[in-house]
């Protein structure tokens, strides 16, 4: 990546993603904030400068900047991408980090974060907004919708299919061909071995309703 890199978001997302860039000798230009407590403060010697809408400084997006979206709120995130495509015509770019392993086979969409030592298999697609944390797995052939978040050393089997929005957590086991839906929550530490539907939350093992 030529361009130095503005993220939006200095906190928990945004450390992990910071931390993918450094393992990558990307330049991160600043961090950008909403909480006051953060500005004026230096994340990994990076400055965090201003609010995530700080006009002056997300004007420099596209030819001299590029973006990555790192609020922990994931309706936030999504509200700043959409701002960041009307306003700007940009879309985030994704933050991999050096140790993860993506198959040049594997789809991916815009800004999406990829933690150290994750693995995301060929043919495996994953959509825009993804958090894939690290250890996570994504075998071949899985399906991960956009703004889903897959918690640290998760495992998604082959033909695992993850709807828009959906909460992963840590450790989670979703066997092959399982169908998690949109906006579902699976407790740390489930082994998930049937679907489950939209809007639904699971934990344990095997997982089931909460």
């Amino acid at each position: 990546m030529e361009n130095p890199v503005i993220i939006l978001g200095a906190q928990t997302v945004g450390t992990a993603a910071l931390d993918a860039f450094q393992s990558n000798d990307v330049v991160v230009y600043c961090l950008l904030d909403d909480d006051k407590a953060l500005q004026n403060t230096e994340l990994n010697d990076v400055p965090v400068m201003g609010n995530t809408d700080d006009a002056q400084l997300l004007k420099l997006l596209g030819k001299k900047c590029e973006v990555f979206v790192a609020t922990d709120d994931t309706a936030s995130r999504r509200s700043l991408t959409s701002m960041l495509h009307e306003e700007y015509t940009v879309a985030p770019v994704n933050a991999i980090h050096a140790r993860a392993s993506v198959s040049e086979h594997a789809w991916l969409g815009h800004g999406i974060l990829v933690g150290a030592n994750a693995v995301v298999a060929s043919t495996a697609k994953v959509e825009n907004g993804c958090i894939i944390g690290p250890n996570a797995v994504v075998e071949a052939k899985v399906q991960v919708g956009e703004y889903a978040q897959l918690g640290s050393g998760s495992i998604l089997n082959a033909g695992v299919e993850v709807g828009a929005q959906a909460f992963i957590g840590s450790g989670v086991v979703v066997v092959a061909g399982v169908k998690i839906g949109a906006k579902a929550r699976v407790g740390a530490g489930s082994v998930v071995v049937a679907d489950v539907p939209a809007g639904q939350t699971v934990f344990g093992n095997p997982a089931t309703k909460v």
